[in-house]
């Protein structure tokens, strides 16, 4: 858009205009555009791209939303949309069922796991490249609508149609919540919206009546959300009184958020696990604990967002996300990363971290001393560019091969799973009636690793002696962790995918340790 207006006021030095101070200029602007421009314009489209040229000026995270923008963004974090309630893959250009979502509208009418959807309404939908965004705007709509389906169905001669009754669909925020070892209770969080509360005191609810006293809480990959639902959990962990965050901004007031004396875990031992992708309240709950000498944070630097954003209504129903505040730790962090370099520099950040080495060297990892701070126990911490963890856990990249890259990067796990799953299903049911069964006898050596190899070989892929060497052990899990999903759902991926999760490991570990508590167990 700069550079676009640039080169209008080189073209045409003699335009005027009477506001001096810039406004109204993007309005005669564009009317010039529309009585003298060369070609048609969208007056529109030029105002939204006007707006996002601005707002890239600003910060990273101060951003433009279009109506249906706004609404999808929206939807994980009020923890619920309107729909049909499937998971759904698509395969071989073909939308599979992977699973109808528990208590949904789909699982009410009988739609199941395998079926294969064929017509959506009078709208054929299989065999045309049918993409994600096709099927969430053919199924998602208003509560109380419906929608006509042709499904095929294994084993079934001819089609069946269905009419599912569009409802409130649940996003959850809990991945996973099982016990580790005895007496301690994982749980993992994706996300901090609306409901996530309400899952995560289930969760511990379960956990507790399961003997669990101590927790692993996951938050690795949780990009963040709700600033409240993030103090409300790290809450949770702290007594009564204690500095959670504070936010403070030009025009925002120093806010402070203290814990309160309704924590239900304030006692047991505690663990969190964090990586590159733990971003924003993932960060606010993570700096409390470890400002507070109140657990331990095992795996890899975290994101680096420290900026609050709130959302502003335009009066067509678009709005605009800005920065208001800065957050701080307890101990003072801020831990917002630099963007002085500009917004796709910004967004590379990761990128250069794993090309450094930062991601498997914690020395690579350089703070600068004048962001110092120190924990209540007095422990060295820094500010700036993310939350480093107590115990750091870097990337395995011994196993990373070009075998692995090519089998991920064409999807064939994936693809051979749904497929596997898809034709044995029934068989697989009546072998494995419980996860554990499953997880006691699944042997993908034995029983599913020629035909994976195959399978693969169809899709172009060079099995290199070499490269299997060190990437078998993660392809074994990766493929017993797709059974896993595809059979049962996203908890039993996570039991499954965490048996080759070094981070995961060294936490079921350190929790395990009788010198958990005191400043000792960090030296």
């Amino acid at each position: 858009m700069k550079k676009f207006l640039l080169s209008l006021f080189i073209l045409f030095p003699a335009l005027s205009f009477s506001q001096t101070d810039g406004s109204g200029k993007i309005d005669e602007l564009i009317n010039y555009l529309k009585a003298h421009y060369v070609d048609t314009v969208n007056s529109n489209q030029m105002y939204e791209d006007a707006l996002k040229g601005i707002l890239k000026e600003l910060d990273p995270h101060s951003y433009y939303l279009s109506v249906q923008e706004l609404k999808e963004s929206n939807e994980p974090l009020q923890g619920n949309f309107e729909g049909v309630g499937i998971q759904f893959n698509i395969f071989h250009d073909t939308i599979m069922v992977v699973s109808p979502i528990s208590g949904g509208p789909s699982e009410k009418v009988g739609i199941k796991s395998g079926d294969k959807i064929v017509q959506i309404n009078d709208t054929l939908v299989a065999g045309i490249k049918v993409t994600n965004q096709d099927v969430y705007k053919k199924l998602r709509g208003k509560k109380g609508t419906k929608v006509r389906m042709k499904i095929m169905r294994r084993g079934e001669k001819e089609l069946i149609e269905f009419t599912v009754t569009r409802d409130k669909i649940p996003v959850f925020s809990v991945d996973a919540s099982y016990m580790a070892a005895p007496g301690v209770g994982y749980i993992k969080v994706n996300r901090f919206a609306s409901t996530t509360m309400t899952e995560f005191k289930d969760a511990w609810r379960e956990l507790s009546g399961k003997g669990a006293k101590d927790l692993i809480l996951d938050l690795s990959d949780n990009s963040g959300g709700y600033l409240h639902a993030a103090v409300e959990l790290a809450d949770e962990f702290l007594s009564s009184g204690e500095m959670i965050v504070y936010t403070e901004g030009r025009t925002s007031p120093r806010k402070d958020y203290t814990s309160t004396s309704f924590g239900s875990i304030q006692q047991g031992k505690l663990v969190i696990m964090i990586d590159e992708g733990s971003a924003s309240a993932s960060e606010i709950v993570s700096g409390a604990i470890q400002d507070h000498d109140r657990g331990i944070l095992v795996g890899r630097r975290s994101y680096g967002k420290g900026l609050v954003q709130n959302t502003y209504d335009f009066s067509d129903g678009s709005a605009v996300r800005l920065t208001t505040a800065r957050y701080y730790t307890p101990s003072g962090r801020f831990i917002q990363k630099s963007y002085d370099g500009g917004v796709d520099k910004y967004y590379e950040d990761l990128k250069e971290r794993y090309k450094n080495g930062e991601l498997s060297d914690p020395d690579k990892i350089k703070f600068p001393d004048s962001l110092k701070h120190y924990t209540d126990n007095k422990r060295l911490v820094f500010g700036g560019g993310g939350i480093m963890p107590d115990l750091f856990i870097g990337i395995d990249t011994t196993m990373i091969t070009q075998l692995l890259t090519d089998l991920n990067r064409k999807n064939v796990i994936n693809e051979f799973c749904l497929d596997n799953v898809d034709k044995n299903r029934d068989d697989l049911k009546r072998t494995y009636p419980t996860f554990e069964d499953f997880e006691k006898n699944f042997d993908v050596e034995k029983l599913v690793w020629t035909d994976f190899v195959k399978f693969a070989e169809s899709k172009e892929i060079v099995f290199d002696k070499k490269q299997l060497k060190k990437s078998q052990s993660f392809i074994y899990m990766r493929i017993k962790a797709g059974f896993a999903q595809d059979l049962w759902g996203r908890e039993e991926f996570y039991r499954v995918w965490n048996t080759e999760n070094a981070v995961y490991l060294k936490a079921v570990e350190v929790i395990q340790r009788k010198n958990f508590k005191g400043i000792d167990f960090f030296e």
